[in-house]
């Protein structure tokens, strides 16, 4: 039996499953650090974090579903459950990364933002 299609369903289930959930979280507990990034300006702060749950979603979404032209043809429930635990980890590891460096780039922004940053 081939578990091709299955793999390919259960992969992008689990992964938008995973990137929404991930992005809600990192949408709502994040603005706080962007709100303090921007000297309290909520309508600021909003904008942003929206463009960047947006950024987040199609960046990770689209990663997912272009990650299916690399699979193996021809999959038996072994190796169905080897790729789809394998491309799940690689993505949560992406997930990971990104969110280091986004919460670094914070970071340094909110120590250096007068140079980036003018106030009114």
């Amino acid at each position: 039996m081939n578990y091709n299609i299955a793999a390919y369903l259960a992969y992008l289930v689990l992964m938008i499953f995973i990137i929404v959930y991930v992005g809600r979280l990192f949408h709502k507990n994040g603005r706080i650090f962007i709100l303090s990034l921007f000297d309290h300006d909520s309508a600021l702060t909003d904008t942003v974090n929206n463009i960047l749950l947006i950024a987040y979603y199609l960046f990770n979404i689209g990663y997912a579903f272009v990650t299916l032209q690399h699979w193996e043809k021809g999959l038996n429930l072994q190796r169905f459950i080897s790729s789809v635990s394998y491309n799940t980890g690689i993505l949560i590891f992406i997930l990971s990364i990104t969110h280091y460096f986004n919460m670094g780039m914070i970071y340094f922004l909110s120590k250096h933002k007068s140079l980036f940053i003018t106030t009114k």
